[in-house]
């Protein structure tokens, strides 16, 4: 019987750009959560931001936060990963020199940010609502650094993720999450370790875990466990790297319900 499900975030479960859970599942976990099944949100995104897209179940739900960096389970920090200052500024100074490039630096409770347009300001605070703290200067950044990410408005193409890869790779872990961002994260780092953690502390085994994604920085949490689902819309480097493949994660969740927990009544038809 499955006891934990792990889902993505944008491009899994926020489709198409949006910014705003289906109401749906909210019931879903609600119910998962009534048969023993819990429900881990596995994002990129920092953690206030995740609480508040699921803020009408956000005490029921565990949190793996920053692609990995962080865990947190009833308000409680279980884990926390950083950068070395040294690397943070290298990173943020080669971010801040590129034309067109723009950056956000993860800590615990905010994200550093320092728009070169009111583009990327509106877009992180107005839109995408992180918690986040504008500098004028890199001095000012005084917590540990969990995550770095760079964004760049018209999209990453391979010529940009080639050059942050080329860059970066030797001292840290470079990967896109979603089309516009490149995340830069500790080696060891990724949501996998997220899954591993939890299923230490709360005893479960990987063949209990079904995880859900879409994108590159979901790859190991998509290979920690046998019941995987990538996004029918995923490029094939992710789709090879999972058991299965659905169009939506909702109507999967719902024949879990359906069959008890029991996953191999819910795989006979997916792919």
């Amino acid at each position: 019987m499955i006891k934990l499900i792990a889902s993505d975030l944008d491009g899994t479960l926020l489709l198409n750009g949006a910014q705003k859970l289906p109401e749906e599942i909210f019931a879903l976990i609600r119910r998962m959560k009534e048969m023993g099944i819990l429900f881990a949100a596995a994002s990129g995104r920092q953690y206030p931001n995740m609480k508040r897209l699921f803020a009408p179940v956000a005490s029921d739900i565990l949190f793996i936060c920053e692609n990995g960096a962080m865990a947190v389970k009833d308000e409680e920090t279980i884990y926390q990963d950083g950068f070395s200052p040294e690397l943070t500024m290298d990173i943020l100074n080669a971010i801040h020199d590129k034309e067109g490039a723009e950056f956000s630096c993860s800590t615990k409770d905010f994200y550093y940010i320092m728009p070169k347009t009111q583009h990327y300001y509106d877009r992180m605070t107005k839109i995408i609502k992180n918690n986040c703290k504008v500098i004028h200067d890199f001095s000012e950044i005084t917590e540990p650094c969990m995550k770095l990410a760079v964004y760049e408005k018209d999209g990453m193409g391979e010529e940009s993720i080639r050059y942050w890869k080329e860059r970066f790779s030797d001292r840290c872990t470079v990967v896109t999450s979603g089309n516009d961002w490149v995340d830069f994260i500790p080696f060891g780092t990724n949501k996998a370790k997220g899954i591993r953690k939890y299923q230490e502390i709360l005893n479960i085994r990987p063949d209990e875990c079904m995880v859900f994604g879409d994108e590159f920085n979901d790859i190991e949490m998509l290979k920690a466990v046998p019941w995987s689902f990538a996004m029918a819309h995923s490029k094939e480097g992710v789709k090879v790297s999972a058991g299965y493949v659905t169009e939506r994660v909702e109507p999967v969740l719902e024949k879990l319900i359906r069959a008890g927990g029991k996953i191999e009544e819910v795989i006979k038809n997916v792919q």
